[in-house]
């Protein structure tokens, strides 16, 4: 009786490659993901004048943080606070607790006074285009971000005074404005190159005389 030959299937190879950190959904790559992958990518090339691909700047993650000061006296805001952010990023934030004591604000230490959420692959990307496409521009009297809130390591971070200008919060249900400071880590060399990316990747920066690429 001849003997069925058995082959074993070899298990598919990491690419190390942007696209393999985000796994499909129903609609495909993320739209920003996309716009990196085919246009910003070869632009920052040609620009820094680079042919290994890994050495360019690359979005890294994404941290979203609600300080809720209020939170000493009034918790029903936290939980407030973390329901909006919770939409906004369709990620559950955790509590952010307070390092020190400060009797003079009745604040004890490890008091829960706000949230964050640390968002990566699929969710970074979509939360951006979000960001850059419908909140910026519902900003009252926007006329672009700070082109220098940099941190000396290629990171930049910016502040909204509020919420509201994301459309999935109701606003009969989040009446109390609430704030919040947005971080994108990258892995660029310098602020210089970071700037470049982020403008690449659609963020209004503000360019003046000095700042100009």
């Amino acid at each position: 009786m001849a003997k069925k030959s058995m082959t074993k299937k070899s298990a598919p190879k990491a690419t190390g490659s942007v696209s393999a950190a985000v796994a499909p959904g129903a609609g495909g790559p993320p739209r920003m993901l996309n716009h990196y992958l085919e246009t910003v990518r070869p632009t920052l090339g040609a620009a820094f004048s680079r042919t290994n691909l890994h050495s360019l700047p690359k979005l890294v993650k994404i941290v979203v943080n609600m300080g809720v000061g209020v939170a000493v006296t009034e918790k029903k805001y936290l939980e407030e606070a973390i329901g909006a952010l919770a939409q906004v990023t369709g990620q559950k934030p955790i509590a952010t607790l307070s390092k020190i004591a400060v009797s003079g604000f009745k604040l004890r230490e490890n008091l829960p006074i706000g949230c964050k959420v640390t968002l990566r692959g699929r969710r970074m990307y979509e939360f951006m285009d979000r960001l850059v496409s419908v909140a910026l521009p519902r900003v009252r009297d926007f006329r672009g971000l700070s082109s220098t809130a940099f941190d000396g390591h290629g990171n930049y971070s910016l502040g909204l005074s509020e919420q509201m200008v994301f459309p999935e919060i109701n606003p009969d249900k989040y009446t109390r404005p609430q704030g919040m400071n947005i971080t994108f880590v990258t892995t660029a060399r310098s602020d210089d190159e970071a700037r470049h990316f982020l403008r690449a990747m659609g963020l209004p920066l503000k360019k003046d005389d000095a700042q100009k690429d």
